[in-house]
């Protein structure tokens, strides 16, 4: 077992403690918050919302497999449905690893403005045997209304 990613209030991940340690399990928890919420390199033909050119990324982004989401390139777009569809192909997009890996068998992505300000998605993963696991995160959105 890893140890276990959570959310926290809507707004970020975090290790949760057990007395001196540090909680595990949640494996797939952890993969999906890892997936959805580290920023994954900009492509070539993505825009940089604002404007430095830097395409971020992170220290473990392999070209040949990247991890994280491009969820990041959203920072400053409008609250439209058009924003919330392109959040949950950035979503699908951060967690195929896992489908590629047979660690899920298949995911069901739902984004939608829950709130002024605030993005939801669901993500639900399924393992091979059909068995289900329900994720829900809300962030506060910091684009242009």
């Amino acid at each position: 077992m890893d140890i276990s990613t959570v959310w926290v209030a809507g707004t970020h991940g975090d290790w949760a403690q057990v007395g001196p340690g540090l909680l595990s399990g949640n494996d797939i928890q952890s993969a999906v918050l890892l997936s959805v919420f580290t920023d994954r390199e900009a492509g070539p033909d993505d825009v940089i919302p604002d404007g430095s050119g830097d395409p971020r990324g992170w220290c473990l982004d392999d070209p040949a497999r990247p991890i994280g989401s491009r969820l990041w390139l959203l920072a400053r777009a409008k609250q439209t449905r058009e924003t919330a569809n392109r959040a949950r192909d950035y979503i699908a997009e951060s967690l195929q690893w896992l489908i590629d890996d047979g660690v899920v068998a298949k995911f069901d992505i739902t984004t939608q403005w829950v709130a002024p300000s605030t993005l939801g998605a669901q993500v639900v993963a399924y393992n091979a045997t059909g068995t289900r696991q329900a994720l829900q995160f809300k962030w506060a959105w910091n684009g242009v209304s």
